[in-house]
């Protein structure tokens, strides 16, 4: 015969709430104090900052592709300026020096740019009053031209007609290229996918690609590390007068490419400037001293730039260096009057 219970389990139940209601706070407080104290949230340990404070020195710099060494000089200038709530940098990835000029022009918060100085080329008619719209800070390093060949193409010439790769749309190759290849009077079939491809389809001979076109600060991973069959080369690119307004000339050498260039021997070829540069704010805006107090502290500081943990190239940079076509923002060149000496040191 079952036992009914009937309300027997409701009482334990109370009985037993009734016991922890009753536990003496004292006895809580001890217990608490035998527990590790539990890490405070982020949200209990963090100060709400105005609007006001977070906008004030907040300079915002568009860098350029993930993959690009523009971002990376962005980002290595941000971390180094930083001041809290005195300066802040916000490095943005954008799709390329070239587009960085749309983003300088139009896009708001930008500040601050870095952009190949040949891409000012295609502004000239669009905005005819460019070079006051933009100022140069910095002169921050060339880009070498570099054009890679099958081995049986031998000049410049036996590209006419062929199939050459100008990387992907954005990059400085994509744009700087064709323009260069234009005033060196090569007509090619140019494509545009991603140079991995384009190498992959030269080494085996497919899809009729001759040639891959890169623009960047050398060395070039892909050159360095690439294992590729005799004969493949880099082609010379001469100097001419058409190429003065915004390119240098430079070389390639066997301490850049050791396994495609033998000792003592030089490739020639040009260089586009990569650089710093600024919107014009008008000398008594807010935004003109957000840009010179990063200008001062960029100016300032670049002596940790070119110490450890930081590009190699940040050693070669000459402060007074100017930019083809652009003058210099105003407040970089009260720094560099009021600091001749340093400056003069830098060279």
């Amino acid at each position: 015969m079952k036992k009914s219970f009937g309300s027997r389990p409701l009482l334990v139940l109370a009985a037993l709430v009734g016991l922890l209601v009753v536990i003496p706070p004292a006895l809580l407080d001890a217990n608490a104090k035998q527990r590790p104290s539990r890490p405070p949230k982020p949200q209990e340990t963090a100060v709400a900052k105005p609007q006001e404070t977070i906008n004030a020195w907040t300079v915002g710099l568009a860098g350029g592709l993930l993959e690009g060494a523009p971002i990376r000089f962005a980002a290595e200038m941000a971390r180094v300026v930083d001041d809290g709530d005195n300066l802040h940098v916000l490095p943005v990835v954008t799709r390329g020096p070239t587009e960085n000029v749309n983003s300088l022009l139009y896009l708001r918060g930008i500040d601050a740019a870095i952009i190949n100085s040949d891409s000012l080329d295609e502004y000239k008619n669009q905005v005819p009053d460019i070079q006051r719209k933009i100022t140069y800070v910095l002169n921050l390093f060339p880009s070498e031209l570099h054009i890679f060949v099958r081995p049986e193409i031998q000049s410049l010439a036996d590209l006419a007609g062929k199939k050459v790769n100008f990387n992907t749309l954005g990059t400085a190759a994509a744009y700087s290229g064709p323009l260069i290849f234009s005033r060196l009077g090569l007509d090619v079939e140019k494509t545009f996918i991603p140079h991995q491809i384009a190498l992959e389809q030269m080494r085996k001979g497919e899809g009729g690609m001759a040639a891959v076109v890169f623009i960047t600060s050398k060395p070039v991973d892909a050159f360095v590390r690439g294992k590729f069959d005799p004969g493949f080369k880099f082609l010379p690119v001469p100097y001419s007068n058409n190429l003065e307004d915004y390119y240098l000339p430079s070389t390639l050498d066997a301490s850049d490419y050791p396994n495609l260039i033998k000792q003592g021997e030089h490739v020639g070829t040009i260089a586009v400037s990569t650089a710093l540069v600024a919107f014009n704010w008008p000398a008594s805006s807010n935004r003109y001293e957000r840009v010179a107090r990063f200008v001062e502290h960029l100016f300032s500081r670049l002596d940790k730039l070119q110490g450890p943990g930081f590009d190699p190239k940040w050693k070669s940079i000459n402060l007074a260096a100017s930019v083809p076509g652009l003058t210099r923002f105003p407040a970089a060149q009260v720094w560099l009057d009021n600091h001749a000496h340093e400056s003069q040191a830098s060279q």
